[in-house]
């Protein structure tokens, strides 16, 4: 996977998250169960999981260390410090060959990368919305999203990641596509 389209998704997610005021936290998201602060600290603990993960260590291995609130008192500097490490990892030789041991499975570096990619993007249409902000996403990175994720919608949808399917208009634009596929309603 290329490292420009990763860095695509961090950057958008981290513009969106810098929009992030004071009183924002506590905002709805478009994911039901999680505020805006829930849905940042699940995206932040990814990152944060990401560069252990990538070096080979196991679930166990890693431990607990990413659990719970992981944003503290400067949740813009713990994303910053996470993307600086994440990429590092990520652009080390062989991380993408190396193998990935996740929850549900081992996989290449690769594959691990287009999961958290597309989980970024998708994070940062739910940020956007939840601040009622710009949610238009690089057409880059929707058709890489939508490339990763259309093969494999259903497993994911099977495990919970997504909701049902929501019925757009045939001519709707291709990020209106993928969000309703994975059970957003852009409407």
């Amino acid at each position: 996977m290329d490292i420009a389209v990763l860095e695509g998704a961090l950057d958008g997610f981290g513009q969106r998250l810098a929009l992030v005021g004071d009183g924002d936290w506590t905002r709805a998201t478009p994911c039901a169960d999680w505020d805006v602060r829930a849905l940042v600290n699940h995206v932040v603990a990814e990152v944060l999981w990401a560069p252990p993960l990538l070096e080979g260590k196991t679930i166990a291995e890693v431990g607990d260390r990413f659990d719970g609130d992981v944003l503290g008192d400067d949740p813009g500097a713990v994303w910053a410090s996470g993307v600086d490490d994440l990429v590092a990892s990520a652009s080390e030789p062989g991380a993408q060959e190396r193998t990935v041991h996740l929850s549900f499975g081992d996989f290449p570096g690769g594959e691990y990368l287009g999961q958290l990619t597309s989980d970024l993007v998708l994070h940062a249409w739910d940020l956007a919305r939840a601040l009622g902000r710009d949610d238009r996403i690089d057409p880059a990175l929707v058709d890489f999203v939508d490339g990763f994720l259309t093969p494999q919608v259903e497993a994911w949808r099977g495990a919970g990641a997504f909701g049902t399917t929501v019925e757009v208009d045939p001519g709707a634009d291709a990020q209106t596509r993928l969000l309703a596929l994975t059970g957003r309603d852009a409407g």
